[in-house]
């Protein structure tokens, strides 16, 4: 097998059934705000909060991206070059044209 105890496999499965639960509340959350009389951007402003709430939990522990984190930062690193590269790459095309 590869080495986790029965322990660790069940602190993973309240952690999981933990992270479930949230989302369930606020899923229900959710509905109910759709029933209060807010304005749209109100309303749209409180969605974006839920949202952000449920998929910041679900992209922390289902993908593994809280536990990880050297991971995730060596990839944002890595991208972050990359964008920088990117940015200037039409900047260095611009500047290597020669003036007829």
């Amino acid at each position: 097998m590869s080495g986790h105890s029965v322990e660790d496999i069940k602190k993973s499965v309240k952690v999981y059934i933990g992270v479930f639960a949230a989302l369930a509340v606020l899923t229900v959350v959710t509905v109910a705000a759709s029933y209060l009389d807010l304005s749209s951007g109100e309303a749209f402003f409180l969605a974006i909060i839920i949202a952000s709430v449920k998929g910041t939990l679900v992209a922390g522990y289902f993908m593994h991206l809280f536990s990880e984190k050297t991971t995730v930062l060596a990839v944002l690193g890595l991208t972050f070059f990359f964008l920088i590269v990117i940015m200037f790459l039409p900047f260095m095309a611009f500047t290597d044209q020669a003036v007829i």
